[in-house]
């Protein structure tokens, strides 16, 4: 049965384990990982304890809000606070990308050609390296290992590209389907927007396996391979985390946790997935196509 709770009231949990046990779990796993990047044996498993400790506190405080919410706690201020916490979370991630199109625009347009001997560069180019062409993308010298491959936009990546777009479609139909009432149709459709996501994971995999073993594309691959797989790279990232959040609300619709009119935990997942596939449309532009 729900809780009865003053509307009036803006609910604030006290006494929560979580941010203290979330503190000790990243400490734990930035320790670990310290030492593991030093060459300590065990900071490996410091390591995985401590993010075993931060995911297990992740799944804790979600249940707990979880709990929380179809116990009747909430009221529409603190809808509204999830509102725009969701919104500063996308607007925190819509910086973390353009720090990484930055760089890739920074050394594209600008740090490359000045190398080559464009505009002030001459004296730079002659010093440092009087036979780099300014060229994009930045293959080095064969003899040295540095000559690759990239990958065309017109295979795979326009794939994804297709499967993401049409992933917006199925979680909108899905949104849709959850305002009429319709149970059935909404967990067909969610589930749909999992597997396109999934499908597009593989192909992911599939195109980073053909780089590094065929191209000889890889991070190492100059500032082309770093900024290549730091961009896809976090977005498959992102994508892995917002399929997970889709299996979450999937599973929340089918023990009937939202109504058509109070769903907001959908609707942030939603509004996430769209931000991947905006994402997505501009890496596909600026980083295959261009």
């Amino acid at each position: 049965m729900a809780h009865t709770h003053d509307a009036n009231v803006y609910y604030v949990p006290h006494d929560s384990k979580w941010p203290i046990i979330g503190a000790i779990g990243l400490f734990i796993t930035m320790f670990g990982v310290a030492n593991w990047m030093n060459g300590v044996g065990w900071g490996m498993w410091v390591f995985f304890g401590g993010l075993a400790i931060v995911l297990g506190m992740i799944s804790g405080w979600l249940a707990e809000v979880v709990h929380e919410s179809v116990s009747g706690y909430y009221n529409k201020q603190v809808d509204m606070s999830f509102r725009m916490g969701m919104i500063w979370f996308i607007f925190s991630e819509v910086m973390f990308f353009a720090a990484f199109f930055g760089a890739l625009f920074y050394a594209r347009v600008l740090s490359v050609p000045w190398l080559g001997g464009e505009g002030s560069g001459a004296l730079t180019n002659a010093l440092l390296w009087s036979g780099f062409e300014a060229a994009w993308p930045t293959n080095g010298p064969a003899a040295l290992g540095g000559e690759f491959e990239t990958i065309p936009a017109w295979g795979i990546p326009l794939l994804n590209t297709l499967i993401l777009l049409t992933s917006g479609i199925t979680i909108t139909i899905a949104h849709h389907a959850l305002k009429a009432g319709n149970r059935t149709q909404l967990l067909i459709w969610l589930a749909a927007t999992v597997l396109l996501g999934a499908v597009f994971l593989f192909y992911q995999a599939e195109e980073y396996i053909h780089a590094y073993r065929d191209l000889n594309l890889t991070l190492g691959s100059g500032i082309y391979g770093s900024t290549f797989f730091m961009l896809t790279g976090f977005h498959g990232l992102h994508v892995t985390l917002g399929a997970i959040m889709l299996v979450v609300i999937w599973f929340r619709c089918a023990k009937g946790h939202f109504s058509k009119d109070d769903h907001f935990g959908f609707e942030a997942v939603a509004w996430y997935w769209h931000f991947v596939d905006v994402v997505w449309l501009a890496l596909f532009l600026f980083v295959y196509v261009l």
